[in-house]
């Protein structure tokens, strides 16, 4: 049977293909996926985010962007319960953070980061990295995994174009290749909300154009959780992106659909630049505006 990139069966009943795009609380109640209000972050006086509202509806796709600095990464891991606000309220999966179990949460929110990488050993096989996001481990040996699991890794790894790659040491993979294995570490959990921080940093042209081919077929997979991707840059939008939010010196600048948020006005007033902001066949463009002559 076909499956999609989450390597899932297709829906094929009224009932999975309702609850593929809703999130459940603990109790089995239907809840929006996540919901932050007055939401800020304060560390040694300085403020790293301020007076922030934001709600991500089921089946969302969600691009931040900022200059850096400007508070996205703190955002994410407010938003997957990694990080406790000074002031606010987090809302994830119907659970409120400091009234809930937030390691419960966290196992059912994937988080794909520089940090996890840099955390696996760089011996350990592109296979057993994706199985170690069954728990959420950095070991596969931590836990025992059945040959469903097995098999699921395997058929991860397939969707993202890299069966040939199951057996070889995660650390002399590309950089491109090792992002898609994180992504596929990531599915792995079948989890709820999917948040990628920077998932094309550092990438040459080509390897950026394999990821976001692969993030395009993810966005459009209707078994793919809600996600939402962090990037400095718009080319890195893969297409399928529905929803944008632009950060600045810590404060949410706009938030809505990416059509009415990534437009040449509100992306030179992010970065602080003129900037031409274009959208052609699902893809973003962004160079800087010429002054006439």
């Amino acid at each position: 049977m076909t499956r999609g990139p989450t390597g899932r069966r297709p829906a094929d009943t009224a009932d999975t293909a309702d609850t593929a795009d809703t999130a459940m609380s603990a109790d089995g109640v239907a809840t929006t996926p996540l919901r932050l209000r007055d939401v800020a972050v304060v560390r040694d006086g300085v403020s790293i985010l301020d007076d922030v509202d934001w709600d991500i509806g089921p089946g969302e796709r969600w691009a931040v962007l900022g200059p850096n600095g400007s508070g996205k990464t703190t955002l994410l891991r407010v938003a997957g319960m990694r990080l406790l606000p000074t002031r606010g309220t987090v809302e994830v999966l119907g659970e409120t953070y400091g009234r809930s179990d937030a390691r419960a949460v966290r196992r059912r929110v994937s988080f794909v980061s520089q940090n996890i990488l840099r955390g696996l050993r760089p011996t350990i096989s592109a296979h057993d990295v994706v199985l170690t996001g069954r728990h959420a481990a950095l070991e596969s040996w931590w836990h025992r995994y059945d040959e469903d699991d097995h098999r699921r890794a395997r058929q991860l790894l397939k969707d993202a174009g890299m069966p040939e790659a199951a057996e070889r040491p995660f650390g002399v993979l590309s950089e491109g290749e090792r992002q898609k294995v994180l992504l596929a570490r990531a599915l792995m959990a079948e989890p709820e909300l999917l948040l990628l921080d920077e998932p094309a940093a550092g990438l040459d042209l080509g390897a950026r154009e394999r990821l976001v081919v692969y993030l395009a077929a993810l966005a459009a997979d209707p078994d793919t959780p809600p996600l939402v991707l962090v990037t400095h840059h718009v080319e890195e939008l893969p297409a399928g992106i529905t929803h944008a939010a632009l950060v600045r010196g810590g404060r949410l600048m706009a938030t809505g659909p990416a059509v009415d948020v990534l437009t040449t006005d509100a992306v030179s007033a992010c970065f602080g630049i003129p900037i031409t902001v274009e959208h052609t066949d699902g893809r973003w463009t962004a160079r800087a505006a010429v002054a006439d002559a």
